[in-house]
């Protein structure tokens, strides 16, 4: 479970992506007007000693976000992204603002299996430097295959803002569709970036999110 006590004095979480780390938003954060009250937890922090599947980490997350006595500003990055999106159906008077990059509402079935087959083949020291085991990374993909938000997306009162990278082919049209489902949504196409946002463009990122 997560435990740091520090966490909750903060507003604004960022939840990385699989296969990406906490630190992964460093850059974005240093390019922001205000970074005081941001926070990055570590997704493993919550499912350490359980079975890491989509259940198990949605479960500690929720419960990271229910302890903030006020509103929370939510931005994700695709798994982290799916997290923050679950968490603003199921808790809409919790999250004052949600920005979802690479964010998928439904998943996107084919592309986790043949993902699932590429692990298969790759070596365990690859997913150790990420933080997870092999059979954690399949775990985890086969646990989110069902996953679709479709019908529950009215539950979102919040102002949402939707970034895809221009080279994402496999996010992009997803995220024009959320553009169109949701309420209060508008959506960015970053220039000369792929999946990784955050990473690939960092500064073009901290601006958009300082402009909300």
């Amino acid at each position: 479970m997560y435990n740091r006590k520090e966490y909750f004095d903060m507003r604004k979480v960022f939840v990385h992506g699989l296969g990406q780390t906490p630190e992964s938003w460093n850059a974005v954060l240093s390019s922001m007007d205000e970074t005081e009250k941001c926070v990055c937890p570590n997704l493993l922090e919550g499912v350490k000693n359980q079975n890491v599947n989509y259940k198990n980490l949605y479960k500690a997350f929720s419960e990271l976000c229910d302890k903030f006595d006020e509103p929370i500003d939510l931005c994700g990055l695709s798994l982290g992204g799916v997290l923050a999106l679950n968490y603003a159906i199921e808790r809409p008077e919790k999250v004052k603002s949600l920005v979802l990059v690479a964010t998928p509402y439904k998943m996107p079935q084919m592309l986790l299996k043949l993902q699932n087959i590429c692990f298969r083949f790759m070596p365990k020291s690859m997913f150790q430097q990420m933080g997870f085991e092999k059979k954690d990374y399949i775990g985890l993909c086969n646990s989110m295959m069902e996953l679709d938000f479709t019908d529950r997306l009215d539950n979102i009162l919040c102002p949402v803002m939707i970034v895809c990278g221009e080279k994402d082919n496999a996010n992009k049209k997803a995220a024009k569709e959320l553009a169109t489902l949701l309420k209060n949504a508008r959506l960015e196409i970053v220039s000369g970036a792929g999946h990784e946002v955050n990473v690939e463009a960092p500064d073009k990122l901290g601006k958009l999110l300082s402009s909300i």
